[in-house]
């Protein structure tokens, strides 16, 4: 195994890569580059990249672009909707990067496992948003994005401290997120039927 990290170890850390990259990617890559590069965690040589110099600069640009583009009411969904491209992929290679080149079978799983954690934090990020978003008040908005911001590193400081008691945070974190993906996807589709009656005909 890669750095002295156990199996229990890689795999928290490969889901929480994964299911991180689908709220907040830049800040992911940033975040675990710059634990390397600051020798507070060993990183496993698929992710050694994140902690070179030229990585962490254009990582911590972006980060810093996401975290005031994610305030933005209407403009958070714009970016969310162009990182529907970006984030899960990224997610996949991220989880498959934590395996190296050690077992072919590991990678694939983790690459799998990575971009379905990314892609389903992703989609109820984005539906959640877009609902906050036909509030007028833009106080939820903030506070949802802060909610974000702050759960990313510390689901990522639960899988290298406390891997076993990620496991239950991340199954507690994907519950919530298939709940809100189906309940607002009903409010989203109900409210679309009541602003666009063509659609309504349509459905």
């Amino acid at each position: 195994m890669e750095v002295g990290l156990d199996l229990t170890h890689l795999l928290a850390l490969a889901a929480a890569l994964g299911w991180a990259s689908g709220l907040r990617l830049y800040a992911v890559v940033f975040i675990t580059g710059a634990a390397g590069f600051l020798g507070w965690v060993p990183l496993p040589a698929g992710l050694a990249l994140l902690q070179h110099p030229v990585v962490l600069g254009a990582s911590f640009l972006m980060f810093v672009v996401e975290f005031v583009a994610d305030k933005v009411p209407g403009l958070d969904t714009l970016w969310d909707a162009v990182h529907t491209f970006i984030r899960i992929p990224a997610g996949a290679a991220l989880a498959a990067g934590v395996f190296g080149g050690d077992s072919a079978t590991w990678v694939l799983v983790a690459a799998l496992a990575g971009g379905t954690l990314a892609a389903t934090a992703h989609a109820a990020k984005a539906t959640t948003r877009v609902a906050v978003n036909a509030s007028p008040e833009p106080f939820s908005n903030l506070g949802l994005s802060l909610l974000g911001d702050a759960a990313v590193p510390a689901m990522l400081w639960l899988a290298w401290e406390h891997p076993l008691w990620f496991f239950p945070a991340l199954a507690v974190a994907m519950l919530v997120a298939v709940g809100l993906i189906v309940l607002l996807f009903k409010f989203l589709r109900a409210l679309l039927r009541r602003f666009a009656p063509g659609a309504q005909a349509a459905a």
